[in-house]
């Protein structure tokens, strides 16, 4: 089984506007509400490619109970605890030049309660062998080190760990450490200390330093420049496809979906990184939080070049 732990989810709301104007009035356009969190976009991917997974997480309020209905309507399986507080609603707003702005509300309230019975229904729902997605920012009140304590337990149940997340819930995590990372630019710099003009040159050293700290498959996403892709036999640099693009937000999410979906099937590496590439490139021209469509995830993995690092 899949799991996605998304312990502040949201509500979000997407919306397009032609230019960003600060401290004048923003006419939106094209406004839709999708059920959103890293993991709640992870499970959508892993739904379009015939997975199984569950979501599970903290949810508050009616926009709690708004974001469990749409999600069963989507026919995604759901199984989140009660928390204190009121699950967010996020604003997110992208202009004519395709840039993202986000408004982030805070969302739930946890105790260390709250995190353990989180935990024991991961590894109930995950059983022995399961693939546990973890991602995402952490709730009011949830310590920083609360992803390396789940991951510790999900891999001493046998459970394989897979991680987007930055900061010092990133930081502190690689101490467990997860099976599978997926840093973007900026969170691999943050990770190990170095300033945003750090050249690209050093960011394949840098993976590798993930892989000296225990991880076994580290993934970088780099945007519109593609990513990279290591294991600790084998290294791929694969770049972008031009399609247009409508909107960014789930991207990362949708390659996440394609890895923990490649990880339950037993693709080799070759095989999951083509899905990897294609899914998160093809969630660049759908709306929304959306994932790509299937049928546009299979003509993307025969266009996916793979280079060496």
């Amino acid at each position: 089984m899949i799991v996605t732990v998304t312990m502040n989810p949201a509500l979000d709301k997407t919306a397009a506007v032609r230019t960003l104007l600060p401290g004048a009035l923003n006419r939106l356009e094209d406004v839709r509400i999708d059920a959103g969190g890293k993991g709640v976009n992870v499970s959508r991917m892993i739904r379009v490619l015939g997975c199984r997974s569950v979501c599970t997480g903290f949810v508050g309020g009616d926009t709690g109970r708004e974001l469990c209905r749409r999600l069963s309507e989507a026919g995604l399986e759901n199984d989140f605890l009660p928390a204190g507080g009121v699950t967010r609603t996020n604003l997110k707003v992208v202009d004519g030049a395709g840039r993202l702005t986000e408004f982030n509300e805070p969302g739930v309230l946890v105790d260390a309660a709250a995190l353990d019975a989180l935990l024991q229904k991961v590894l109930a729902l995950a059983g022995q062998d399961g693939i546990v997605v973890l991602g995402g920012s952490l709730p009011q009140g949830a310590p920083a080190a609360t992803y390396r304590t789940f991951a510790r337990a999900l891999r001493a149940a046998g459970c394989t760990v897979l991680l987007d997340a930055d900061g010092d819930a990133f930081k502190l995590a690689m101490e467990a450490p997860p099976h599978i990372v997926k840093p973007n630019r900026f969170e691999l710099l943050q990770y190990c200390g170095l300033p945003e003009s750090t050249p690209d040159a050093a960011l394949p050293g840098l993976c590798r330093s993930l892989l000296a700290a225990g991880a076994e498959f580290v993934i970088l996403s780099l945007g519109g420049s593609g990513a990279l892709f290591f294991t600790r036999g084998q290294e791929a640099r694969a770049a972008a496809l031009p399609v247009k693009v409508l909107s960014a937000v789930g991207a990362g999410d949708s390659m996440v979906g394609a890895v923990a979906c490649a990880r339950a099937q037993g693709l080799d590496f070759e095989q999951t990184v083509r899905l990897a590439m294609a899914c998160a490139i093809g969630a660049v021209p759908t709306p929304g939080t959306n994932p790509p469509p299937a049928a546009l995830v299979k003509t993307l993995q025969r266009q996916i070049e793979l280079r060496p690092v």
